[in-house]
């Protein structure tokens, strides 16, 4: 008998990302094998100081998850043209290569974290384009 797999995928509310989310694990024969989390901003949402009262539901939500449908791995999927990464913005303009940085930014540290604090499971970081262009970090 094969093994299910299971993951948790961390993903943006945006509601114009939803369908290209949904394909995008339904090629990956994910559907039904995966907990959802979905959040402003995705990684940015749950990494960055300026949401930090989100950061728990998150970090309780995975450990729940990972009791009761055994995940092994988390996706997280962030996309581009965000809004939570504009908010991040710190300098007087915004572009595509300032946007790409803040999603690695916020890809490096729920990295770390998540890392730290379930060493024996794997993590994979996705960048979306309003395209549909897939890019893993």
């Amino acid at each position: 008998m094969k093994k299910k797999y299971y993951a948790m995928v961390l993903s943006c509310m945006d509601p114009r990302f939803q369908p290209i989310v949904n394909n995008y694990l339904k090629k990956r024969k994910l559907n039904g094998k995966y907990s959802a989390f979905t959040i402003a901003g995705s990684a940015i949402g749950v990494t960055a100081s300026k949401f930090k009262k989100w950061h728990k539901s998150f970090w309780d939500n995975i450990h729940i998850s990972i009791k009761l449908h055994k995940i092994k791995k988390l996706i997280v999927i962030n996309h581009q043209d965000c809004g939570a990464a504009k908010m991040m913005n710190s300098k007087k303009f915004f572009n595509n290569i300032i946007e790409t940085e803040i999603h690695k930014k916020s890809f490096m540290l729920i990295k770390n974290k998540f890392k730290k604090k379930y060493p024996s499971l794997s993590i994979e970081t996705i960048l979306i384009s309003l395209n549909k262009k897939v890019k893993k970090f």
